[in-house]
């Protein structure tokens, strides 16, 4: 009497069976390419290694010759013990992980690890009864900052040029319509390290992929030969990745079974997961009673680090409005030479929770441009509630290159500073186009709207609705200070490209 499950007594007869399922679950279906080795595990880059050295040189080399310069007691062992804790900081907090979807931190994480840096200094301090001066030692630590904010943007610069020759070649596997979904997704985007160069489908059903080779297919139900199928497409098609997305005929025990063939072989796995539109820094995994458990932070509406996007966002605004003064005026003036009407177009928005206020714009239409909208209806090339049109017949020649540059939506600092924008943000819907948002659309207005947001840097108009819903809403669910610093960075790169402004 056994129990179900739990190996068996090993007979002859067994021990030939599994010695003949072994060598089937080795053996490949199709040849490896000659010209190249099958895939192997990557060796770890000597970079997270290298900056961490960087930032305990960094801080320790300049904070030992301000000490001394000083005439602090004992400035070598107080350099050595400060660029240790900063190394060590540095590392728990992950700024030298080079997994993918993972990065240095960049300058506000830089800042938020000095700052924890000093608190910690301040405790080894009272608990060791050092006689530094408090003063001069955190004046000692501050080129540690600078040099790790370097070194961290260097690093994030090195990641972005190697992208194209580090691409993952991944093989698909997968029901056919997870596959579908899954190969659709990748292939519509440029912004990641994964190139699918094959896929094999789970079951009967037909897969329709236009340029992606299938090299096999796996029964519906778990078979012998699940892992030689597999590690037969990774080797015809030098695929260093298996990307699995689980279905009914593609779960549990076969996926485990899955994995402990592909890792037996040097092949990495990942799987797809069926969480849409939540970023990777909101998902933490943990174990309970066997079970694998996702855990998703809510996303944020409020705590610091919402306070800390209103003070940016009022500090931004008014140094901009500050800077671009001179701008500002020169642009009002041509509007206003151009063509008749007033320098600044009003329009009332639908804000943050549907509230109502009054956006700003340079005036780039004609005057009477509303009441000459309803006869253009015809020419919508929008879907959606959206009303767009190349060639707009109402934009004046100067409001064409203030729309080419975004140089139009600058009064909108205005309704930043005032609190009703953030400089990023959803673009805030005119009141007719909120009224006809189902309850998906309408989660856009959770968030304040900004002066620009994943729009901007996606392609602007070029987006169908659902692309521009879609990038609104994972804004809305991910957003962070740290995100919205990327944000305006790229910002500046698609106002100079253009592409999608009309």
């Amino acid at each position: 009497m056994g129990l179900r499950g739990a190996p068996r007594p090993r007979t002859a007869a067994s021990r030939n069976r599994t010695a003949a399922l072994e060598q089937l679950w080795r053996a490949p279906t199709a040849q490896r390419d000659p010209a190249g080795r099958a895939p192997s595990r990557r060796k770890p880059a000597p970079g997270p290694a290298l900056a961490a050295l960087t930032d305990l040189l960094g801080l320790a080399g300049p904070a030992w010759l301000l000490l001394r310069a000083g005439d602090q007691p004992r400035p070598m062992a107080a350099a050595a013990v400060a660029g240790l804790v900063w190394a060590g900081l540095r590392g728990v907090r992950g700024r030298y992980t080079d997994r993918p979807g993972t990065g240095p931190g960049g300058a506000l994480g830089s800042v938020g690890d000095w700052l924890v840096l000093i608190g910690l200094l301040a405790v080894l301090h009272t608990a060791a009864d050092a006689p530094v001066d408090p003063a001069t030692a955190v004046v000692a630590v501050t080129p540690g900052l600078l040099i790790a904010t370097a070194v961290a943007g260097v690093r994030r610069w090195q990641r972005s040029g190697r992208r194209g020759h580090r691409a993952r070649r991944v093989l698909l596997v997968g029901e056919a319509s997870a596959v579908g979904r899954a190969a659709e997704l990748l292939n519509s985007r440029t912004d990641h390290d994964y190139r699918l160069v094959a896929a094999i489908p789970v079951g009967t059903a037909r897969l329709e992929l236009d340029g992606v080779q299938v090299p096999g297919r796996l029964a519906g139900c778990p078979a012998d030969d699940d892992v030689s199928t597999v590690l037969g497409g990774v080797y015809a098609h030098a695929a260093d990745l298996v990307l699995v997305a689980p279905g009914p005929q593609l779960t549990g025990d076969r996926l485990r079974r899955l994995g402990w063939g592909l890792h037996d072989g040097g092949v990495a796995l990942s799987v797809v997961s069926e969480l849409p539109g939540v970023a990777a820094e909101r998902v933490r995994p943990v174990t309970a009673a066997g079970l694998t458990l996702l855990h998703i932070a809510p996303p944020l509406r409020g705590g610091p680090q919402t306070v800390l996007k209103n003070v940016l966002d009022r500090t931004g605004a008014l140094v901009g409005l500050l800077a671009l003064t001179p701008l500002l005026l020169a642009v009002a003036l041509s509007v206003g030479l151009s063509s008749r009407g007033p320098v600044f177009h009003r329009q009332v928005r639908q804000g943050q929770h549907n509230r109502p206020f009054t956006m700003w714009k340079f005036r780039t239409m004609v005057a009477d441009a509303e009441h000459l909208k309803a006869r253009l209806a015809a020419s919508n090339e929008a879907d959606g509630p959206l009303f767009k049109m190349r060639g707009d017949p109402r934009v004046t020649p100067v409001g064409r290159l203030l729309r080419r540059t975004s140089i139009d939506e600058l009064p909108q600092l205005v309704n930043v500073l005032l609190g009703q924008m953030s400089l990023v943000g959803p673009r805030p819907p005119l009141p007719e186009e909120a009224s006809r948002y189902d309850e998906r659309e309408h989660r856009r207005l959770t968030v304040k709207p900004g002066l620009t947001g994943l729009w901007q840097v996606s392609g602007r108009s070029d987006l169908s609705w659902q692309e521009t819903v879609s990038l609104d809403l994972w804004y809305v669910d991910n957003w962070s200070v740290a995100a919205d610093m990327g944000l305006l960075a790229r910002t500046v790169r698609a106002v100079a490209d253009g592409r999608g402004a009309y």
